[in-house]
């Protein structure tokens, strides 16, 4: 019989042990992300798949929120974050650190995201805009490139919180190169 696991069957790791445990290099920019919901999702989508910590820039919300941790469910306890005033501040920030700046966007040079090639060992920044106008331009004239979720419908856009988590699932489970 196939039976759906408990929580306790799950093996997860402990706040402490996950926080303690290697993540891969990878940052996650929210450039003015205005739903609280959204960001939380980003929390928990970012705990998922163990990347490095989150940037908050301009007018998304911090932790501690109460409508953020509905959707964070207490990841917002164990992913790493930083917050800044601009995004153009925190994308210098990763400039010096080393990054490859990534803006997730339909841009005129985009790559699509199932031929994106992520080196493991290479240290990205993923970019993820505002609900309504994406990542700004000002922040895309400062990437190394953009990168797209291929889409087959009539929409243009999928919410920022599954971009997220297609992007960050392509790209943790890529077939090594």
């Amino acid at each position: 019989m196939n039976r759906k696991l408990q929580n306790a069957e799950l093996g997860r790791l402990s706040a402490d042990a996950y926080r303690a445990q290697t993540k891969h290099p990878i940052v996650m920019v929210l450039d003015n992300v205005r739903s609280q919901h959204n960001i939380g999702a980003a929390f928990r989508t970012a705990d998922a798949f163990g990347i490095q910590r989150i940037m908050l820039c301009g007018i998304c919300a911090t932790p501690p929120n109460a409508e953020m941790h509905k959707a964070a469910l207490g990841a917002e306890f164990t992913v790493e974050w930083q917050y800044f005033d601009s995004t153009l501040a925190a994308v210098q920030q990763l400039k010096n650190e080393g990054y490859q700046l990534l803006a997730v966007e339909q841009t005129t040079e985009s790559i699509a995201l199932n031929a994106f090639q992520w080196q493991p060992h290479q240290a990205i920044a993923l970019i993820f805009g505002n609900e309504v106008n994406g990542v700004s331009q000002e922040v895309i004239d400062q990437c190394n490139a953009s990168i797209e979720i291929p889409q087959e419908g009539t929409k243009h856009s999928l919410n920022v919180s599954v971009s997220i988590g297609v992007v960050l699932w392509a790209i943790v489970h890529q077939p090594s190169v």
